[in-house]
């Protein structure tokens, strides 16, 4: 076990590494923030002062290695449009972002183990293709659109529910079943898929032949041998998702992350930036890496792999 911890921080510490520093090749290939950040009857002589003050004159190596030096020292400057730290920009719109990002997940994939569940429990073949229809329905049409059906029928037609902020419990409530619809038909097809190759094994005639009912089987043996797999998929999941909330955070004006990241990319404010794909690297390979864990936990086999 601990070899194989070992070989998932050195791996999650690649990770890391690798975003990162594409993040500041792919923002310092936009150019220069200066432009953006001035008035528009700005001179190109005010435009290129502002870009050295910002260490922009300096050779990209340079300005590489001391934004590696920031990163290891917790330091990755000020944002070029609020003056404030920037890695205490992101951290205090983390939270916000982690819990959509967390109860998404598990609503989306409670309501995908309760599905395939009933369909393993009835074996029925309609019920199956009904459901999974039914996901892949929702699944085509995208977030953001979905997400204004649910504020143009629960928020503008029936006054049920809030539609803007984070004022409340309630809040969470359209963001998160527009986020969980949306993950749930993968979540279903990973289970079916491993419920399904679970039902041809060996055991699973055995158990049935010497008279054990189904609820029995598939609670205590089909499901525990299928959900190691499934796990480690949904946690590259959890962790996609904490990067992947933009656009319902915007669209439901989510304090999060959000809207944060995209006001500093369309200004180029690469503290920001950089910050927040960070937090968001960082958290991937947390989450990922404890998942492997707990996967290597329950069946210790994917341990050695």
């Amino acid at each position: 076990m601990l070899a194989f911890l070992l070989r998932r921080l050195a791996l999650a510490g690649a990770t890391v590494f690798l975003v990162v520093t594409i993040g500041f090749v792919l923002g310092r290939l936009t150019g220069a923030p200066g432009a953006l950040l001035l008035p528009d009857n700005a001179s190109s002589a005010d435009v290129d002062a502002l870009n050295a003050s910002l260490g922009f004159d300096r050779p990209v190596l340079v300005q590489y290695l001391d934004f590696l030096r920031g990163v290891v020292v917790g330091d990755l400057g000020d944002s070029y449009r609020l003056h404030e730290s920037a890695l205490g920009l992101v951290w205090e719109r983390l939270p916000a972002t982690v819990e959509l990002a967390f109860w998404a997940f598990l609503a989306g994939f409670a309501l995908a183990l309760v599905a395939a569940v009933v369909i393993h429990l009835s074996g029925s073949r309609i019920l199956r293709a009904v459901v999974g229809w039914l996901g892949a329905t929702r699944q085509a049409v995208p977030d953001f659109f979905f997400a204004l059906l649910l504020v143009l029928i629960f928020s503008v037609t029936l006054g049920l529910l809030p539609s803007l902020g984070r004022t409340s419990p309630a809040s969470l409530v359209l963001p998160v079943v527009t986020l969980a619809t949306g993950q749930f038909v993968m979540y279903l097809r990973l289970l079916d898929a491993a419920l399904s190759d679970q039902a041809e094994q060996d055991y699973v005639r055995t158990a049935f032949a010497i008279g054990q009912s189904r609820p029995t089987i598939l609670f205590t043996q089909m499901l525990p041998n299928a959900l190691p797999p499934v796990l480690g998929m949904a946690g590259l999941n959890l962790g996609g998702l904490l990067g992947g909330t933009v656009v319902v955070e915007v669209v439901f004006a989510w304090p999060g992350l959000g809207s944060l990241l995209t006001a500093a990319v369309s200004q180029r404010d690469f503290p920001i930036v950089q910050a927040g794909l960070l937090f968001v690297a960082v958290a991937f390979v947390v989450v990922n890496t404890l998942v492997d864990l707990l996967v290597a936990r329950i069946d210790p086999r994917t341990a050695t792999s």
